[in-house]
């Protein structure tokens, strides 16, 4: 894929989408309000380019003014409204973005049930990468991918149990080749255990997409 470039006045849409981050620009128009809800792994991050947003989270409110950002992290309940006559811009970024990526409430206390892939559906209706593949096949990779991560991770585990404690001890003898030597074993496995687990994210995130209709 080419180098893209994205511009908030036209690209009123998500712009970048995978399982470690969902990135859009907002247009709101006075007086919108958009829905309450949380993340149940993600932390959202909001930067106001243009009008007025006031923000809503966990019961605090404060009113944002372009060039400044805040972030709603994991389970907080977070609400945004256009809080001036005109009409407001913000960028936003959601990380990570596995699904069910939005939570809503009932009230303060009672959670609703997950509802899949309504953050990016309509990027879905026009291009779905796995359009051509079935769900039982998404269902079977799915399963490779969940299995693969978790060989990684059991022979990750092993490694930073045998050479965690080693990398202390040389770090404490001030022994600096050794400790890096032993981190860069451990983080060998480490890269392979995340690049698994992002994998076996994005089958998640299109497999359980299919599912949309269960949010009916």
């Amino acid at each position: 894929m080419g180098f893209e470039v994205f511009d908030f006045r036209k690209d009123l849409r998500n712009v970048f989408v995978s399982p470690e981050i969902r990135s859009r620009f907002v247009k709101l128009e006075p007086g919108e309000v958009h829905n309450r809800h949380s993340h149940d792994l993600g932390q959202e991050v909001f930067l106001v380019l243009d009008g007025e947003v006031e923000f809503e989270i966990e019961g605090e409110r404060k009113v944002l003014k372009p060039g400044q950002m805040c972030v709603a992290r994991v389970d907080e309940k977070h609400q945004v409204s256009c809080s001036g006559d005109n009409s407001a811009l913000m960028y936003l970024s959601v990380t990570p973005h596995v699904e069910p990526t939005h939570t809503s409430w009932e009230g303060e206390t009672t959670k609703l049930p997950p509802r899949y892939g309504q953050s990016t559906r309509a990027e879905r209706i026009q291009s779905d990468s796995s359009a051509e593949t079935s769900t039982d096949d998404l269902a079977a990779q799915l399963t490779r991918s969940a299995d693969g991560f978790a060989a990684a991770a059991a022979k990750a585990a092993g490694v930073i149990r045998q050479r965690s404690r080693t990398a202390v001890q040389a770090l404490d003898a001030r022994n600096r080749d050794t400790a890096r030597g032993e981190l860069d074993q451990m983080w060998s496995l480490m890269y392979k255990t995340i690049r698994e687990l992002h994998q076996t994210e994005h089958i998640w995130n299109e497999y359980t997409a299919r599912f949309g209709a269960l949010n009916e």
